[in-house]
């Protein structure tokens, strides 16, 4: 391989005269090169002329291609300590100038937005998309809620200001963009041939903006990979989830039952599918009122320090004297209390107690009981401060429609303050999400057509059927579905 071959095949791509180019490069992968990479980079200048500009990332260690363009006569150094890159040519002065200035280090007016509004091009010599870094700028311009602001750097600008400066939206740790070399190619519009041993790829930056932006409506994690074992990625795509749940009128929260057994694996497991309120009914394998008092307080703080909120507290049986626990759960500032019906002891003190410890108080449904009992219930209590925490498979158990009857043909609806998410048949037989007879998807969606406020809570019939992580994933598919 020598300069004249290179620049042949460089021009057969389709680079010509006048051109922009971003160059990513690996002289290692191209072979044996008379003279070396200093022939490559001479190469390329060859066929864009002194009219063109080839640009550079110098953010790092990354071949000596880099290095000998940064390092030639009259090259162009952007300002930047995290996202620099060097140029050479008539417009290597516009693509670096204030770089660091930029609210971001590789989106809006930073030099790798600035080649595709130039019409510039993308070419990867013998890597791969992973060492795309315009990839981030996609990322960057469509603010991925993972994305998180970078550390405060002190360095020095070219006017001799020595500053201290972060940028919002700054990539993180590992990224998946090998998966979207296919999509490009598929696309029709990269280019590819071959330079030696190594493989060259050949794009429009503005091209591959758009082709992977409109990607990323449907795919958000696009730039992550599917790897359980990458912790990376998990949390970057909780990130995603926690954003896509937080669009709704309703707060999402899951069963502690649900989540794990012991304390450490439901946060990691919260953590992991991007669910920052819990709902405390089983902890390690017990009904929340086994545990001594200390143990939930103690279970309440270590949720509180991995910033998990303690929502509630469900009692899988009425108790015959509540007054020990919900001293428990208000020194532990659990804001609500969740009982199950049918109703048993002094209603009228345990609610008195409630009150005067400002806990609100919950009734949960189950098979026990029929939609018509529990209007009648409620209208006993006559306590303004009491809700009901609406099961829909609790009533598919009882023999009802819980969308066509129990809820639409009673004042329930007025009642409710959370819906516990879970599915089964009328044999009681759990089911996933929208495969059973508890009409998970028309409640939701009536619900969300007047902005339910209250608490959807991932219940714990759910870990019959699925973890949190898959029921997470159902529950988002099943929203985005309607």
């Amino acid at each position: 391989m020598n300069r004249s071959s290179i620049s042949k095949w460089i021009r057969k791509l389709g680079l010509k005269k006048g051109d922009i180019v971003l160059l990513h490069s690996s002289i290692h992968a191209v072979g044996p090169v008379d003279g070396g990479a200093d022939t490559v980079v001479d190469a390329f200048l060859d066929v864009i002329g002194a009219e063109g500009t080839l640009v550079v990332p110098t953010f790092g260690k990354l071949g000596i291609i880099t290095e000998i363009i940064s390092s030639r006569k009259g090259a162009v150094k952007s300002c930047h300590p995290l996202a620099s890159v060097a140029a050479i040519g008539r417009k290597a002065k516009k693509i670096c100038a204030a770089h660091w200035e930029a609210a971001t280090g590789h989106g809006e007016d930073t030099p790798y937005v600035r080649i595709a509004e130039m019409g510039g091009y993308i070419c990867l010599l013998g890597v791969d998309q992973d060492r795309n870094t315009t990839l981030h700028s996609i990322e960057e311009l469509l603010r991925l809620p993972y994305l998180k602001k970078s550390r405060e750097i002190t360095f020095d600008t070219p006017d001799g200001q020595n500053i201290k400066k972060s940028w919002d939206f700054f990539p993180g740790p590992h990224r998946d963009f090998i998966g979207l070399d296919k999509i490009l190619r598929e696309s029709g519009k990269m280019k590819t041939a071959s330079i030696g041993n190594a493989v060259i790829r050949l794009i429009k930056s503005k091209d591959m903006i758009e082709t992977v932006v409109e990607h990323a409506k449907k795919h958000p994690d696009f730039a992550l990979c599917t790897n359980p074992s990458c912790l990376d990625c998990t949390l970057q795509r909780a990130a995603i989830t926690r954003n896509r749940l937080g669009k709704e009128s309703f707060k999402t929260a899951a069963s502690a039952a649900l989540a794990g057994k012991y304390v450490p694996e439901m946060i990691e497991n919260l953590h992991r599918c991007g669910i920052d309120n819990v709902e405390l009914d089983y902890i390690n394998g017990r009904p929340i009122q086994m545990l001594p008092s200390e143990k939930i307080k103690q279970t309440v703080s270590e949720f509180s320090s991995e910033n998990i909120k303690t929502i509630s507290m469900r009692l899988s049986a009425f108790p015959d004297d509540l007054s020990e626990i919900l001293k428990t759960a208000s020194d532990a500032g659990i804001p609500e209390f969740v009982l199950p019906f049918p109703l048993r002891g002094d209603i009228s003190r345990f609610l008195k107690d409630a009150g005067v410890m400002k806990i609100r108080l919950s009734f949960f449904n189950n098979e026990n009981i029929s939609s018509g009992m529990i209007e009648k219930t409620f209208k006993d209590i006559n306590n303004p401060d009491t809700s009901l925490s609406f099961s829909p498979a609790g009533f598919t158990r009882a023999g009802e429609t819980p969308f066509l009857a129990s809820f639409s043909k009673t004042r329930l609806r007025k009642l409710m303050s959370r819906i516990y998410v879970e599915d089964c048949l009328f044999d009681g037989t759990p089911t996933k999400l929208a495969n059973g007879n508890s009409e998970i998807k028309e409640l939701i969606s009536i619900l969300r057509c007047s902005s339910f406020s209250g608490i959807v809570v991932l219940g714990p019939l759910n870990r019959c059927t699925a973890t949190l992580e898959e029921c997470t994933s159902d529950f988002v598919s099943l929203l985005d579905s309607m």
